[in-house]
């Protein structure tokens, strides 16, 4: 049997009016409020090339790390994750702990990048840009830190040059694509890529976004909003809030040949622990990654589950494997106050103690 619901008439019309009342003052201060902004900690162009950009990111003290750190993001979404706002800045907490850091930004492809493909991107871009860093410091190998699709890049790049990375750090990153909770892997299983390609060319970023908002469909696309009307009084977290949305929502498109061989090389193909991996010309062995490796993932992450990113210890060479676990998600590894306090000064000790 059902239990009868029990309502307060005047109770409820009072919780309608008060929320009623919380949303109009909202939407007024609302109207007052600028856009907010991101990546705003100091920095330098160093490298350009076609849409890329190296950045030189500028402490303000004179860094104590011997070997410059150089960021890859994925190609899926802004770098700025790495510099939402001064308070929770993954770089500039990186800064503070006396790495010298620099970030590659990707830019934004349009028709003319239709065709650029992953030897384009890992043995072209990503090996000039680690060039340009080592020639501006006159060393053999610098630091690599790679995040999501671009730790699996980061891992990719150093199996092919294994000369040119001291030390490798990888953040959220996939590296067995077909572990059982991987709902992005399960649901481009069955995708024609070729023909999604073929008839897109690029692939939209509006549409890359409708994926992952999907993927938890009512808490991305309903209750956050809902939830949104607790903040409209606040301005400090409203403006937090609207600094997120831009970040997701300033997505770019992605190349067509590049994303068609990530979608069937890595996700339907799981290529990459398999060993038939071949970028290029160039066999892409993890065994070949002998350099000490430092593997950072999220317990709670929906995009990169964690046995995806865990899996990474039993394909690599090195013998120097350390695995750290946070406690929080996919963004949150970036952004959460923990995450800030937690992730940055483990980064720095690790690269000190082998530096």
């Amino acid at each position: 049997m059902f239990t009868p619901l029990r309502i307060d008439p005047a109770k409820l019309l009072g919780e309608v009016s008060a929320f009623q009342r919380k949303l109009a003052a909202g939407m007024e201060s609302l109207r007052g409020m600028h856009e907010p902004e991101y990546a705003n900690t100091p920095r330098e162009a160093v490298y350009r090339e076609d849409k890329l950009t190296v950045w030189h990111i500028k402490g303000n003290g004179k860094p104590t790390s011997k070997t410059p750190l150089l960021i890859v993001y994925a190609l899926v979404n802004t770098v700025w994750m790495t510099d939402l706002q001064a308070d929770r800045s993954l770089v500039r907490n990186l800064l503070e702990q006396g790495e010298d850091v620099y970030l590659i930004d990707w830019g934004y492809p349009d028709g003319a990048d239709r065709w650029l493909t992953l030897d384009d991107y890992l043995n072209g871009y990503l090996d000039r840009c680690v060039d340009a860093v080592r020639q501006r410091h006159g060393l053999d190998a610098i630091n690599l830190l790679g995040i999501c699709q671009g730790g699996a890049f980061s891992l990719c790049y150093t199996a092919m040059h294994p000369d040119k990375v001291k030390n490798l750090v990888t953040m959220v990153t996939p590296v067995d694509y077909h572990t059982p909770d991987n709902m992005l892997s399960h649901w481009v299983q069955n995708l024609d890529v070729d023909l999604f390609v073929d008839t897109l060319g690029n692939i939209p970023a509006e549409l890359m976004n409708y994926v992952y908002l999907t993927l938890k469909p009512v808490r991305l696309n309903q209750q956050k909003y809902v939830s949104m009307v607790d903040l409209l009084d606040n301005r400090k977290e409203m403006e937090n809030f609207l600094r997120m949305e831009r970040w997701i929502f300033d997505s770019p498109d992605q190349a067509g040949e590049a994303f068609r061989a990530f979608i069937k090389d890595f996700y339907q193909g799981n290529k990459l622990v398999k060993g038939t991996l071949t970028i290029g010309d160039k066999p892409v062995d993890l065994g070949m990654v002998t350099q000490p490796v430092l593997n950072i993932f999220a317990e709670q992450d929906h995009l990169v589950p964690p046995d995806a990113s865990r899996a990474l210890g039993k394909h690599v060479g090195t013998t120097d494997y350390t695995q750290l676990a946070f406690k929080g998600g996919h963004i949150g590894i970036y952004v959460s106050g923990r995450a800030q306090r937690e992730v940055p000064p483990a980064i720095h000790q690790w690269l000190r103690s082998r530096d």
